[in-house]
């Protein structure tokens, strides 16, 4: 890349600017092409573009921005109708003029393109379909209409000022063919309609009325300086911090009240820096239209776009790292989950759709939402697909669940089109989407109903630079957890302490307000297994956090205090370890690591199912068929039958006393957490000996889809076991899928599902439809 002249930058990055709005105006005109105002805006733009060129002697870009210009004169003069055709070559034009200021950039100059065919286009376009003589654009009754912003004004204030009359304007107006809004005051002076000064004295009025210029409020600043500037702040907050913690063992008034006034003062600079960083996250969807739009010709539909929250800010990192990954989501959804007019309409349908992106802020995060009204996901065929590549097999196929199969999508290579085009078919882009979004401590979720839309929800931080964390100690070292993921702190003391964990199987879990919690210590995921259980006789700290919407505690030595700590990231040697984030530096000079609190979830396996069995345990199983491992929740039905179904499919296991339970509608049932729990008992479904009331309280396994729950009482509830199933026995017996050998014994397989469908069919449509 060559150096250029300061005064071809600018006209560069103006002219970048000013593409990317007619890109959005262009598409908008298409929709309202009498819209005056946005056709006058899109000519004088590019007007500038082509005056401008022409100084700097870039004659290829001159000729082409003068064709588009003669284009857009007609249109906004009403002696041309802006169609489809018009759009796309003014879209064209667009694309070549982005293609030689790029080698402005580079080389220098505009380029060896040759642009004829396009001149041509251009030019054959402006000579047809002439507008009728009663065109309302032309008509002298109405000056108000045909009058461009610019002259319109120049000509109301002459018209207001007493110095000209409306006709003498209309035909100056029609007189001026270059655009030019003052040409319109010169021709008014030349042929004595008014003087130099009464056109100074109009001008003027006008730019007293307008008010400061946008141009005259803003400056443009490099990137890599806001980058160097906002490292600086983050040292000048480490260097805070450790003045604060100094300042704890001083009396001195005047050395404390410095320090305060020290501390405003950096917390005041920090947030002026950081919304230097913060960018709308419009700066990208604004790209949107363009892309729907032509995505939307070449596939044959209609799709209506609608933006919410344009105004929604994040760090420029965060704008720059989801940038591709909206753009794949918005063609998926264009591509594959929109349908076409006829089918939408044959189902009742608008023939457009509709594609939704929203943005909000919540709880420390920004959340966005990228909606679509097409045909959902056909779960079906995606695990047809998947069998087809065997990433699943049969058994695991019947077993899946609708969200279960979805989150399939986000394996790389997997695609569910038929042939490969050059919109979709290669298996590149939902992957590429959940790795992007993870890399900068975000989580995606995916949510489809059959025949009404898909729903992708990305939740994502404000900023990567510094953020408010929670310091923990382990071991001695402390270790901050990002507050985004912080719930809330539980302490257990004396008696507490002693008796408050429980375990079931060998996993830790805490009654938290009745709700069963799975517990992890630090010290054992970090190898730091001696001191672990010192402290859990006397004390336990249980840090309440949040992963991949499941909550879990995190038993730590000591809580320290809460306090914005400066991300570094970790060097090469670290990286690879998944339950640290990065790094930072305390108020002592000493490094604390920053805690995955995802990465420590799956490592301890508290975030499975959905997650880990689509993504992790379906890869490792396609290259060892044979060995299928899976874990597996073990129960004893009637007296002496022993059955299983996988634990990712178990919602809660629940003790439920017999008197609690009522009828509804013939099917025994019992109130739980505000829902009316239908049960089941499996002792009657497989025919099995022995009685599952036993004593005052029932075993119930919980199975949830969609918000709907199903209670499944049995006998017993005998392990959780992880093992390599080998099907022995296969069989059509209701509720059965087949039988293996588990620790040992004959193992009835369940499906439970079928159980499900059994006793209530509607179940899984009703938990659709909710």
């Amino acid at each position: 890349m060559i150096e250029l002249d300061s005064v071809v930058k600018e006209f560069l990055v103006e002219s970048y600017e000013n593409l990317d709005q007619l890109d959005r105006d262009l598409v908008a005109l298409e929709k309202d092409p009498q819209n005056r105002d946005r056709l006058s805006s899109v000519f004088r733009t590019i007007h500038t573009i082509k005056g401008t060129c022409g100084f700097f002697g870039f004659s290829k870009l001159e000729s082409v921005t003068h064709v588009g210009e003669s284009l857009l004169s007609r249109l906004r003069d009403g002696l041309l109708l802006l169609d489809p055709e018009r759009t796309s070559a003014l879209l064209a034009l667009l694309d070549a003029v982005r293609v030689m200021l790029a080698n402005i950039e580079n080389t220098g100059g505009d380029g060896d393109g040759d642009y004829r065919e396009l001149i041509d286009r251009l030019t054959r376009l402006q000579e047809a379909q002439q507008a009728s003589p009663a065109s309302p654009a032309i008509e002298a009754s109405s000056p108000a209409v045909v009058l461009p912003e610019a002259p319109q004004s120049l000509g109301e204030a002459l018209v207001r000022a007493g110095k000209a009359e409306p006709e003498e304007i209309l035909d100056a107006v029609q007189q001026q063919i270059d655009g030019d809004p003052l040409r319109v005051g010169e021709i008014l002076v030349e042929k004595g309609i008014v003087q130099t000064q009464d056109i100074r004295e109009a001008v003027t009025t006008l730019q007293e009325s307008k008010g400061v210029a946008v141009a005259d409020t803003s400056i443009r600043v490099d990137v890599s300086l806001l980058d160097k500037l906002m490292n600086l702040v983050g040292e000048l907050v480490l260097a805070r911090n450790q003045i604060l913690q100094f300042n704890a063992t001083q009396k001195d008034t005047t050395f404390l009240s410095t320090t305060q006034r020290l501390n405003l003062i950096t917390t005041e600079l920090q947030e002026g820096v950081m919304k230097t960083r913060m960018q709308p996250i419009g700066n990208i969807w604004n790209r949107f239209p363009r892309v729907v739009r032509d995505l939307a010709v070449t596939c044959g539909k209609e799709v209506r776009l609608e933006m919410e929250g344009k105004e929604t800010e994040l760090d420029k990192t965060i704008i720059e790292a989801i940038k591709d990954p909206l753009t794949h989501i918005v063609r998926n959804s264009v591509d594959h989950g929109i349908e076409k007019s006829d089918t939408r309409v044959a189902r009742g349908k608008p023939a457009a759709g509709t594609l939704l992106l929203r943005a909000f802020h919540e709880g420390g995060q920004v959340n966005i939402e990228i909606i679509d009204d097409g045909a959902g996901v056909n779960t079906e065929r995606v695990k047809a697909k998947a069998l087809e590549r065997g990433l699943i097999n049969h058994e695991q196929a019947a077993r899946m669940t609708d969200r279960e199969a979805t989150h399939l999508l986000f394996l790389p290579g997997f695609s569910t089109a038929e042939k490969v085009t050059n919109v979709s078919g290669r298996g590149v882009g939902m992957d590429v989407v959940k790795t992007n979004i993870e890399k900068i401590g975000g989580t995606v979720d995916l949510q489809s109903q059959p025949g009404k839309g898909t729903t992708l929800k990305i939740k994502i931080p404000l900023t990567l630079a510094i953020i408010p964390a929670l310091i923990v100690t382990s071991s001695g070292d402390r270790f901050a957890i990002p507050q985004v993921s912080l719930l809330e702190l539980v302490r257990l003391e004396g008696e507490l302490a002693r008796k408050g964990i429980e375990r079931i199987h060998g996993a830790p879990v805490y009654r938290l307000r009745g709700n069963l919690l799975p517990l992890v210590y630090l010290n054992h995921e970090l190898g730091n297994e001696g001191t672990a259980n010192s402290a859990a006789n006397d004390t336990i700290n249980i840090v309440v956090l949040r992963a991949d919407d499941r909550q879990f505690g995190l038993v730590v030595e000591g809580i320290n205090d809460t306090e914005e700590i400066v991300v570094k990231p970790l060097g090469k040697l670290l990286k690879g370890i998944p339950v640290f984030a990065g790094a930072t530096i305390m108020g002592d000079g000493r490094v604390a690591l920053i805690l995955d609190v995802l990465g420590i979830a799956q490592q301890s396996g508290v975030v499975s199912g959905v997650r880990d069995r689509t993504l992790a345990d379906l890869a490792e199983r396609s290259t060892d068929q044979k060995s299928d491992s899976q874990t597996l929740l073990l129960l004893g039905v009637g007296k002496d039958r022993r059955a299983a179904i996988p634990l990712s499919m178990v919602a809660r296991l629940e003790e439920i006393p017999n008197s609690d339970i009522e009828m509804a509608d013939s099917q025994e049932v019992v109130q739980y957490r505000g829902q009316i729990l239908p049960l089941i008992r499996l002792s009657g479904v497989l025919a099995a000996e022995g009685s599952d009331n036993h004593g005052d309280l029932m075993q119930v396994v919980v199975y949830s889809d969609h918000g709907r729950s199903v209670g499944l009482v049995v006998d017993r509830i005998l392990d959780i076991v992880e093992t390599s199933l080998e099907v022995q026995r296969a069989t059509r017996r209701e509720g059965i899928i087949a039988s293996a050998v588990i620790q040992q014994r004959v193992t009835d397989l369940l499906d439970v599902h079928g159980i499900i469908r059994g006793v209530d069919p509607s179940f899984f449509e009703a938990a659709v439809a909710v």
